[in-house]
């Protein structure tokens, strides 16, 4: 099938009968990504006073569909429990888009979190990347690309089931390739959409092939134990902590991609790991403070 046909089929899907992690405040945003386009953000304040840490959202789907509905249920939560405001990003999709826009839109959009950060009671000072899938690579990617242009800093990078490469040929690619929700095939559908070429090894792209992955953010990586992405996520937490980054990894076991946006069947698993993730975030904020009253 062609995207937009893919598009239009998820499109007619009923909704999903779940309920609502309360909030203070749910709202609906236009930013600037590239002169006069603009792309939507979703933004979850949480209860409490400001100003809050942040967290940018990537939702997943290949880089060629999804949208901030599909990961609306998910940041709800994220925001609830976590005491973030988090902003749900909107970026442009592949094919019509392929990359680097995705990438070029994710990276506006964390520089406008942090330059707005006063505006939506956040904190510019603690801002946490993240997302699942291919909003997982997006969240890697984005960290690389604010460290090698000196752009806003990253408090740490929450990344579940990311795309860390795209060769297909891990043992997880060849023991769950069909039958367990996303498909090696898909997966190669997804990246034919996106990228062409040379640009299949760019660390942008591909950023378990960077070179250096020093002097990144600390990262959560969580990886489910029945995924085609399972083996590739393992390597670049593997890689990071190589690297001399905090990282901690958990691989969930029973587990298949695309939980975290199914709120509806995961609820419990999906409370336990935010409860692990919110744990991370505020020791590694500890520690930042401590390293700062150090200097």
């Amino acid at each position: 099938m062609e995207p937009h046909a893919v598009r239009e089929l998820l499109s007619q899907a009923p909704p999903l009968n779940v309920e609502l992690a309360p909030l203070a405040k749910v709202e609906d945003r236009t930013i600037p990504v590239d002169g006069d386009t603009h792309i939507p953000v979703r933004i979850y304040t949480p209860e409490g006073q400001g100003p809050m840490p942040l967290f940018v959202y990537y939702h997943g789907g290949g880089w060629v569909i999804g949208d901030i509905q599909m990961t609306d249920a998910s940041c709800r939560l994220l925001a609830n429990r976590t005491g973030r405001v988090v902003v749900s990003v909107g970026y442009r999709l592949a094919p019509e888009h392929p990359y680097p826009t995705p990438v070029e839109d994710c990276y506006a959009a964390l520089k406008w979190v942090h330059e707005h950060a006063s505006d939506i009671h956040g904190n510019a000072s603690n801002i946490v990347v993240g997302g699942d899938s291919a909003g997982g690579n997006l969240a890697a990617v984005v960290a690389l690309k604010a460290r090698d242009e000196r752009g806003p800093s990253i408090a740490a990078q929450v990344l579940f089931y990311p795309v860390t490469n795209l060769d297909y040929t891990t043992r997880s690619y060849e023991s769950f390739q069909k039958g367990f929700g996303l498909d090696r095939e898909l997966m190669m559908w997804f990246g034919e959409h996106y990228v062409k070429g040379e640009d299949r090894v760019n660390p942008y792209v591909a950023p378990l092939l960077a070179e250096d992955l020093g002097k990144l953010p600390p990262a959560f990586v969580i990886t489910a134990e029945f995924d085609v992405l399972r083996d590739e996520g393992l390597a670049y937490a593997k890689r990071l902590q190589e690297a001399g980054v905090r990282v901690e990894s958990v691989c969930e076991e029973g587990l298949v991609h695309g939980y975290f946006s199914n709120v509806l069947h995961f609820s419990e698993r999906i409370d336990a790991i935010l409860a692990r993730i919110s744990r991370f975030l505020d020791e590694t904020a500890n520690q930042g403070r401590l390293m700062q009253h150090e200097l």
